[in-house]
């Protein structure tokens, strides 16, 4: 039984099975923010950072109603249900459970975000954010219009009152985090 409480902050990432591939087409991705989305409206979550990769996903997840584990279930199982029809496909989609980390929101919830979005250059995918169509830094950085359920405003608040300025030293922020290791203080899936 995982832990869960009201107004809990989650690091999250689930895999495909046998490391697979989850989006096997550009639109693949658009249903997945439209499910989560979908999602985060029912269980009331709030998102503060996403990346979809190719064959995972992170997401930075607040559940102000104690309610990750049904979330999730609908999330992953709702997304398999519907790549296994688009693309005649049966069986798991995801490699067993989803991995969730509790996160100290005052410590450790700008790190995150920066993390996740960093994934794609990790991957060495790109070089460079704005390269990786499929994370919330485009919302972040006023690329694109950000869904209700991605806390775009109050993560840029904690850079600057102004949103230009903001979103300057967002991107000051991200690019500092490039090479960056944040899982050495993880203890027993706590961070």
């Amino acid at each position: 039984m995982r832990l869960e409480f009201a107004g809990a902050l989650y690091y999250i990432t689930s895999r495909g099975n046998e490391r697979k591939i989850i989006y096997f087409d550009e639109d693949d991705f658009l249903l997945f923010l439209d499910i989560l989305g979908g999602v985060c409206k029912q269980y009331n979550w709030v998102i503060h950072a996403y990346c979809l990769m190719n064959n995972h996903y992170h997401l930075l997840v607040e559940t102000p109603d104690a309610n990750l584990s049904k979330g999730m279930r609908q999330l992953n199982g709702v997304f398999t249900q519907s790549i296994n029809r688009k693309h005649r496909r049966i069986g798991h989609l995801f490699q067993g459970r989803y991995k969730a980390i509790l996160v100290d929101r005052d410590v450790y919830l700008l790190e995150l975000c920066r993390y996740i979005v960093l994934n794609p250059i990790r991957a060495h995918m790109v070089n460079f954010p704005d390269e990786w169509l499929w994370s919330s830094w485009f919302c972040m950085v006023g690329y694109a219009e950000s869904p209700t359920w991605l806390s775009t405003n109050a993560l840029l608040i904690m850079f600057a009152n102004n949103r230009q300025d903001a979103i300057k030293s967002y991107r000051e922020f991200v690019q500092c985090g490039v090479g960056k290791n944040v899982w050495d203080n993880l203890q027993h899936q706590v961070f």
